[in-house]
């Protein structure tokens, strides 16, 4: 199988942070987002919509979205457990999972898409055409960010971990979630928010991180 992959953005990021959790290696493809690589006939004629990560299987079958492809290894590798192990659970990991996208990860996107200047005409992720970028969606990015900020250390205080006291793919996703956001979105975490950089710290220190 080859993975399509794109050092500095965080979907892929998340991706390889699951993949090293597992041990799984795969022949990878680096492709550059801002000089528009994804994008090229050649790309998209493998994956139309342009997105990263992509996976292509041996048999030529391709899947896109980062936690759709943690899915079919979750499945196909199950130690250790990322996302789950019974009904609870699972719903669980998957609900804060989400809240990790929608509350931290799509409004840093937010902020870096309608602020970087490489991106002016790429205002969306994607094989979307010239989408003008709105500088005042980047204020709200940010301004959301700073709340899933102040959140996520308020749930820190309780929780060792995202979903409590394991790690899951929710981690994974906030701590690509919370490196993106401090430097591509230049969102930085306030002072004071003690159990969320305690947190940051111990998952930081994983091997898994540095994928």
């Amino acid at each position: 199988m080859k993975l399509y992959d794109s050092k500095y953005a965080p979907n892929p990021r998340r991706l390889r942070v699951f993949m090293a959790e597992k041990g799984i290696e795969c022949e990878k493809v680096e492709l550059n987002i801002p000089k528009g690589e994804n994008l090229t006939e050649e790309f998209l004629s493998i994956n139309p919509r342009g997105l990263l990560p992509t996976l292509v299987l041996d048999d030529g079958t391709v899947l896109d979205e980062s936690v759709a492809i943690c899915r079919y290894f979750e499945e196909l590798h199950p130690e250790p457990r990322l996302m789950g192990s019974d009904a609870l659970s699972k719903a669980q990991i998957e609900a804060r999972q989400r809240q990790m996208e929608f509350d931290g990860l799509f409004p840093a996107a937010e902020a870096f898409r309608n602020s970087y200047p490489g991106f002016a005409k790429r205002g969306l992720s994607g094989n979307q055409g010239e989408v003008e970028a709105i500088p005042e969606l980047a204020a709200r990015g940010k301004a959301s960010v700073n709340r899933f900020f102040e959140n996520l250390n308020n749930h820190l205080a309780e929780n060792q971990y995202v979903c409590g006291d394991s790690f899951s793919i929710a981690d994974i996703t906030a701590l690509c979630t919370i490196d993106f956001a401090t430097t591509a979105a230049r969102v930085a975490v306030p002072d004071g928010l003690d159990h969320l950089n305690r947190w940051h710290i111990e998952v930081s220190a994983r091997p898994s991180a540095a994928a």
